[in-house]
């Protein structure tokens, strides 16, 4: 199979198909084998758990209608044709594409859309392919109809005679042996078609999997049976035959009801969206579908009604609880040009806003892609699994033969030989090594996705769990980017309140960053509103102007040099304030320096416990920024961070993190701007707070849904809880085999430890249970409180 980055990024294409009937983990070589030689086909990604295959392809030389029908020539359902673009049921289909990782284009697609304004190359599932859920409920069915018949061959069985003395007559007098043949008909050809099938699948994709052990277990019990039955009698293994497709049947009914629960992430965030707007048309109120709205329309949004799609505030004024798309957990205020995101409640008042973006455009389109492409990528540790679980296949099917032979040799009859035999092919079902990764991943990411936390892919999550150093961007990352006063010293004699009043009336006509803060300050200690007269912006240097007939100067102290102002007492003040980190305004009214208000880019509210979280993982922090080290080592205080580099430029943060990179460290970088990209890239893991550039989210393997870095240690803590998960799985899969096996061959007969095939289905169909359920049990991962916003 060629490597898709063999391919540019102009010639490839990558549709997300909804492949139904992918019953086992199995079905991954399956689908793999029969697309992989196909003609454009370049890589082949399924996802039993999904219900998924990520299929890479040169759109030149095949289609999405080819690879449906390819998946078909497999055996399998499948869903591909383009779709209107909206949000659809997730078990129906992923939203959108998953982006090629080279950046490759999106397919068109051959089929025309649906929907008049459908955007080419998003293809969606359909109906037409089986979800887990319908699985589980066909498998359920099956597994009543074998409970049934094979109870009642059970009750004829020369076991129910050895065990319990029952001696049932037969209808018409029949030999027991024809009655339990004719019970047994439909476990074997209901029931058990699901087997014979899945394993007639397999060998035409020249692979060896967990149906075609099941099939061989019952297949070869009951053909010997018949065929003994057919020669006149003797013993038959009719029970054994249907229990252990019963017991099998049951197994994968409780797996299928647990791995259906690893997808309510996705279908919890698909729920979210409203299924309706109302539109503001010619002054009327409309209730239109949510599908049906365009870019432009006006919506009326109410209290206690969700926002239907991305926009932008007109009217109004309220506070949004967001906290089921970012995970924010304080109502964010909203006013006239505030950003608002779809399917986030309005909470206090009425607001009207303008659509700005509609369908899989929008934020929440935008996540479920995420978490998608996320759960349909392919975990390194995955590999290993596949090509393990192929293997061990093999051994169970030479095991089973070299057991047969064995008993057989040391004087066995060929009704126990055949029976150790069986049991040894059931045992050994590698199923609950297939499971073991890819139902973790699909919690993990859906865990992540709830906690406002995307990962990209699957490689992003397991590497999170290796993250011993996390590097911060200082401007955006661990401080709001926004100036604020965090000092003011006045002269002797001084009136704060009036020399603050004075200095914002002048502030108040500039728009310099710190000219905004020194107002907002102000204003938040109750100073008096003043006028200012004849403003003059000094460029460089600050502003001046006259209040209330006095001459004020704020600015630098290269304004006052240039009025022949003597700093005084203030000048100490203002150099220990410069050399913390901290910006010195200067303040002097008539001549005379009054105040040094001091400014600095605060930290945000969560950064200190953000750190402090990194720490009790065991994680170093680094500080990375291009301000001068005062500055970043006063920051750097603040927070507890272990190490600071100062006066980085751009173009040298990748260097920076190669450096330790080259020290043995795994590292992580989180940023939020262009100068961040290259780093971002250069990182083991690339971290994006949301509020970030669009190149920075696109270059990142983690984006963070808003700008807390708190969220930065959910992430390695959900990576380390995946991973930990995945190798419980791989443990517990590969422990089970290295005792189950040899107890079903037989070796322990001597000592009464015997293993019958039904008693074998019931600890294979277990063990792929427990790797499902404690995949599941990730969803308690205990993740610490978040701390205050605001």
């Amino acid at each position: 199979m060629r490597d898709p980055k063999e391919q540019s990024a102009s010639d490839s294409a990558t549709a997300v198909l909804h492949v139904g009937g992918q019953h086992r983990a199995s079905s991954r070589r399956i689908l793999i084998n029969g697309l992989r030689h196909r003609p454009g086909v370049l890589a082949v990604e399924p996802n039993p758990v999904a219900q998924t295959a990520t299929v890479t392809y040169d759109p030149a030389r095949t289609s999405v209608s080819d690879l449906c029908t390819w998946v078909h020539d497999c055996g399998y359902r499948c869903a591909g044709r383009s779709t209107p673009n909206h949000l659809c049921d997730p078990m129906s289909g992923p939203a959108t594409h998953a982006d090629h990782p080279s950046g490759s284009r999106h397919d068109t697609g051959d089929s025309a859309p649906d929907h008049p304004d459908a955007k080419p190359g998003t293809h969606h599932g359909g109906h037409a392919s089986m979800s887990m859920d319908s699985m589980a409920r066909d498998m359920r069915d099956r597994f009543l109809v074998a409970l049934v018949f094979s109870t009642l061959v059970m009750l004829w069985s020369p076991m129910a005679t050895h065990m319990f003395g029952l001696h049932l007559p037969t209808p018409f007098g029949m030999r027991a042996d024809i009655w339990m043949l004719i019970l047994s008909l439909p476990v074997i050809f209901y029931s058990s078609t699901i087997f014979f099938t899945g394993a007639w699948k397999a060998l035409q994709a020249h692979t060896l999997d967990m149906m075609v052990l099941v099939a061989v277990g019952i297949g070869t019990g009951w053909l010997y049976s018949l065929y003994i039955t057919c020669t006149g009698g003797g013993e038959v293994f009719y029970e054994a035959s249907t229990m252990l497709a019963t017991f099998v049947l049951l197994g994968h009914w409780f797996e299928m009801r647990a791995r259906s629960g690893a997808g309510d992430a996705v279908t919890s965030l698909l729920d979210l969206s409203p299924p309706k707007a109302v539109v503001l048309h010619d002054g009327k109120e409309t209730e239109a579908p949510t599908a049906d709205v365009r870019v432009g329309d006006v919506l009326v949004v109410r209290p206690g009604s969700k926002i239907a799609v991305d926009g932008t505030v007109l009217e109004g004024s309220s506070d949004v609880d967001e906290s089921m798309v970012t995970g924010e957990s304080l109502p964010v205020h909203k006013q006239p040009g505030s950003a608002v995101i779809g399917a986030t409640i309005n909470t206090t008042g009425s607001l009207r806003v303008k659509a700005t973006k509609v369908g899989s455009d929008t934020a929440l389109a935008q996540i479920v892609e995420l978490v998608q492409q996320a759960q349909n990528s392919k975990a390194p540790g995955q590999r290993l699994a596949d090509r393990a679980a192929f293997w061990l296949t093999l051994v169970a099917l030479l095991g089973s033969l070299t057991t047969l032979v064995v008993w057989l040799l040391v004087g066995a009859s060929l009704s126990k030989a055949l029976l150790f035999a069986i049991t040894v092919v059931v045992v050994t079902c590698p199923d609950a090594l297939g499971l073991a990764t890819p139902t973790a991943i699909m919690v993990g990411t859906g865990l992540g996705a709830k906690r406002g936390v995307l990962f990209k892919n699957a490689t992003a999550l397991e590497d999170a769990a290796r993250i011993d150093v996390v590097v911060m961007d200082k401007t955006g990352t661990l401080t709001s980017g926004k100036p604020e006063v965090t000092e003011v010293v006045t002269a002797h004699g001084i009136d704060t309140d009036r020399m603050l009043a004075m200095a914002a009336a002048v502030e108040r006509e500039s728009e310099h960053p710190l000219a905004e803060a020194i107002v907002d300050y102000a204003k938040d200690h109750g100073a008096q509103t003043l006028s200012v007269e004849a403003f003059q912006n000094v460029a460089g240097r600050g502003a001046k102007g006259t209040v209330d007939g006095h001459h004020v100067l704020v600015g630098n102290r290269g304004l006052l040099d240039t009025e022949h102002i003597d700093l005084g007492d203030l000048a100490k003040q203002r150099d220990q304030l410069a050399a913390s980190g901290h910006t010195a305004v200067l303040v002097a009214v008539d001549g005379r320096a009054q105040a040094v208000i001091a400014l600095a880019d605060a930290p945000r509210p969560t950064s200190a416990a953000a750190v402090q979280a990194l720490h009790e993982l065991g994680v170093g922090v680094v500080m990375l920024t291009g301000d001068n080290n005062g500055t970043a080592e006063r920051i750097a205080h603040d927070l507890g961070i272990d190490t600071v580099i100062a006066d980085v430029l751009p173009k040298d943060k990748a260097d920076r993190i190669a450096d330790l990179q080259h020290s043995g460290k795994k590292v992580a970088m989180v940023g939020d701007g262009v100068n961040d990209a290259p780093a971002l890239a250069r990182a083991d893991l690339g971290i994006a707070i949301g509020a970030g550039t669009d190149v920075a989210i696109q270059t990142a393997d983690v984006v963070l849904m808003r700008s807390d870095p708190f969220a930065v240690s959910t992430a390695l803590r959900i990576g380390r809880g995946t991973v930990h998960k995945e190798h419980q799985n791989l443990g517990w899969a590969v422990g089970y085999n290295g005792i189950a096996l040899p107890i079903a061959a037989g070796c322990f007969a001597h000592w009464g430890l015997t293993m019958r095939p039904e008693i074998a289905a019931m600890a294979m169909s277990g063990s792929s249970l427990i790797v499902a359920l404690n995949a599941l049990h990730l969803k308690r991962l205990s993740l610490p409180a978040e701390p205050p916003q605001r």
